[in-house]
């Protein structure tokens, strides 16, 4: 059964998440265990995902599709997703950002469009 993690929860349950700042650039990895879904949400700018790592279903806009990592993707502005670890997984948010705080970064990166 998957279960949904937002990123509140990820500490608590044990899900990795590590977060690197530099040029203007943000990247959030997140450890992401077989059988967990991080949370369904949007953003209001585009922003590139990287799937270091084992294999994903990636939901966007209702529209699934299998990935196996390496793999390269880019989420589009105001498009739902989630994603969901068939095997333990690497997944990298990649964000243009001036924000260098791990505390306030999800503030700045989630807009108006998360559900």
């Amino acid at each position: 059964m998957m279960q949904a993690l937002k990123d509140s929860d990820l500490a608590r349950l044990g899900v990795d998440v590590a977060h690197f700042f530099g040029g203007g650039a943000y990247i959030k990895e997140t450890r992401i265990p077989k059988g967990a879904a991080l949370a369904q949400h949007g953003h209001d700018h585009d922003h590139l995902s990287y799937l270091v790592s084992g294999c994903v279903m990636v939901t966007v806009d209702g529209l699934a599709s299998f990935k196996e990592g390496p793999a390269a993707m880019t989420i589009e502005a105001g498009k739902i997703h989630t994603v969901q670890a068939l095997t333990d997984a690497v997944w990298l948010c990649v964000w243009a950002t001036d924000c260098e705080d791990a505390a306030a970064v999800d503030g700045a990166i989630l807009g108006r469009a998360a559900a």
